[in-house]
């Protein structure tokens, strides 16, 4: 059973606003890296709790690990390219929804086709950076390590926020609007075959 053309625009446009909405709350939060303390093992030891974003440290005062002295050169441009992808994406998306909508209107397939395949990059950009960040991380991580020392290292339970899973539920979903916007050209490709075909003599 085919999907009518309506529900596939429609989807993919409830898809596009998440995706957006996704991406941008992750970028404005500052929960994509998380240093928590048990509170099993942390009663003798001092607290490293801390949360990160992606411009600029959150919570916690033990750890300073956005300090641009601890960093080489190439995490260095390691995050500027991560700050300039996502950012990249966000905006991209913004035109990329200005497009859907007016190929959507002109149920055209070339510009469904073409509206489908800026998505996909965009979601790229949006995988480029995430997965740029969870390499980049580790360095905040052995920081960490090095800071607190064996005795609180065990206290420490480090890991990823959810402002970077928002990051990674955008990807997805910029994946899914390409999809359903591919789906939708291909409809209106099957509907123009059959109206399109000449009257059969006799």
């Amino acid at each position: 059973m085919e999907l009518p053309f309506g529900a596939l625009v429609i989807g993919s446009g409830i898809c596009g606003i998440l995706s957006f909405a996704s991406l941008a709350t992750s970028l404005g939060t500052e929960y994509w890296f998380i240093i928590a303390m048990d509170p099993v093992n942390a009663s003798d030891a001092e607290d490293w709790s801390s949360n990160w974003g992606l411009w600029s440290s959150g919570e916690g005062e033990k750890m300073e690990v956005d300090d641009s002295s601890t960093y080489s050169d190439t995490e260095h441009r390691m995050h500027s390219a991560i700050v300039a992808l996502l950012p990249l994406s966000l905006v991209l998306m913004l035109f990329g929804g200005i497009c859907g909508l007016v190929s959507s209107l002109a149920r055209s397939p070339v510009l469904l086709t073409r509206t489908a395949t800026f998505f996909f990059l965009c979601s790229q950009l949006t995988l480029s950076g995430a997965s740029l960040y969870m390499v980049y991380s580790h360095r905040a991580q052995a920081e960490a390590e090095r800071l607190a020392g064996p005795q609180d290292l065990a206290s420490l339970r480090i890991s990823f926020g959810w402002s970077l899973g928002l990051a990674w539920l955008s990807y997805g979903l910029e994946l899914l609007v390409a999809a359903l916007l591919l789906v939708a050209a291909r409809a209106v490709q099957l509907q123009h075959g059959d109206g399109g075909g000449s009257p059969a003599t006799t």
